[in-house]
């Protein structure tokens, strides 16, 4: 299996250690994340502090004035590091040392952007905004998210492009100080996760006897508030009336599917691109439902087996067998979850068994000594795979 290991800039760049701790892992390849949403960062192998507090998303290379000045929506630039190229610094020093490094890049995860500009973000059945959630039928999102993307990697040798949350995000993913865990059954969620703003139901007209897309907007406002209302809590998105689920799931996949384009466009010919996603199309979040068309624009798939359970080997060997033969499948697994994997040797195993063709790891930075057998072990059993 190939293995990629996921870090952010500030642990390549202020970790004298770090190199030699990916050699000796063996990783194939560093992923460093050159754009990303909101976080506080543990920095367990830092000798002068315990964590990076990123208080807004940004990106980790210099902001050009003469890239961005036409558009509404651009990124802000990482004033808690002290480099102004962090992650073009920390691609550089890995490929000097030859260590390949991948981009890792977060797209429509923006926390900032989404207060400032409310227009541009999902909108449930409520009206209500959700301000971490750029939503990718917006033709200003995916401007955007083309442009960051094309200077995120702009100059810099890379072994893969990753992209994350490439598609909608819905109404669990990370807000500040997230207290919405476990309140929401996995299908209410679903239906508060359908966006009704004016930009997903545009070509809407002609639906349900010629309606135009303001009056089908409203009906399905009104359809998911009557389903959400109900006493049943186990709800599905299959208990809205066909034409409409189908409208609906058709117009977020066109969205994510011109996304998608966007971003590749911006691209050079012949980019390695990776793309975290999930089977299920309805999912939304930092790994979106995969379009019917998604596989052909990727090298790989990695799909969210975070911890063993919950169907994650099943999963693996489902896409294995839906996705063409030429697309890597990757399963994405974490060695710093409160709860420690029990056996992520024998886990890792597993997924190999069921066709993940690459591991990736989280995370480099954040697993400090005590973690770190995990690393050693979770790598070692990839390695092993046939």
């Amino acid at each position: 299996m190939k293995v990629t290991g996921y870090a952010y800039s500030w642990d390549v760049l202020g970790d004298p250690g770090f190199v030699e701790r990916a050699r000796d892992l063996k990783v194939d390849e560093v992923a460093v994340a050159l754009t990303y949403h909101s976080t506080r960062a543990a920095t367990p192998s830092s000798e002068d502090r315990t964590s990076v507090i990123a208080p807004h998303a940004a990106i980790y290379r210099p902001v050009r004035e003469e890239a961005w000045q036409r558009h509404e929506l651009r990124p802000s630039t990482a004033d808690w590091v002290a480099q102004p190229d962090s992650g073009g610094d920390a691609v550089r020093l890995l490929n000097t040392v030859g260590v390949p490094a991948a981009a890792w890049l977060v797209l429509t995860h923006n926390s900032q952007l989404g207060t400032a500009f409310p227009q541009y973000t999902v909108q449930n059945c409520f009206g209500e905004s959700y301000p971490w959630a750029l939503c990718p039928a917006q033709p200003a999102v995916r401007e955007y998210a083309a442009t960051l993307t094309a200077e995120a990697v702009a100059g810099l040798q890379l072994s893969s492009v990753i992209l994350e949350a490439c598609g909608p995000l819905g109404v669990v993913h990370q807000h500040q100080h997230e207290k919405t865990d476990g309140v929401w059954a996995p299908a209410v969620a679903r239906l508060l996760s359908i966006c009704c703003c004016a930009a997903c139901t545009e070509g809407w007209d002609g639906l349900d006897g010629g309606l135009d897309a303001a009056t089908v907007r409203e009906q399905l406002r009104a359809e998911v508030r009557r389903l959400l209302a109900t006493a049943d809590l186990s709800v599905t998105e299959d208990r809205l009336p066909a034409p409409l689920k189908d409208v609906v799931l058709a117009g977020r996949q066109r969205a994510t599917d011109a996304l998608r384009a966007a971003v590749l466009a911006g691209l050079e010919p012949g980019t390695r691109i990776v793309l975290h996603g999930a089977l299920d199309p309805w999912v939304t979040g930092a790994l979106p439902g995969l379009t019917p068309t998604a596989a052909d624009d990727a090298a790989a798939v990695v799909l969210q087996n975070w911890a063993p359970g919950q169907g994650s080997v099943d999963a693996v060997a489902a896409a294995r067998a839906a996705l063409p033969a030429h697309v890597a499948v990757g399963s994405y697994i974490t060695a710093v979850a409160a709860n420690p994997v029990p056996d992520i040797e024998a886990y890792v195993t597993e997924l190999g068994k069921a066709g993940a063709t690459e591991l990736h790891l989280y995370h480099l930075g954040l697993a400090g000594p005590g973690r770190r057998p995990d690393l050693h072990a979770a790598t070692a059993a990839a390695h092993r795979v046939p």
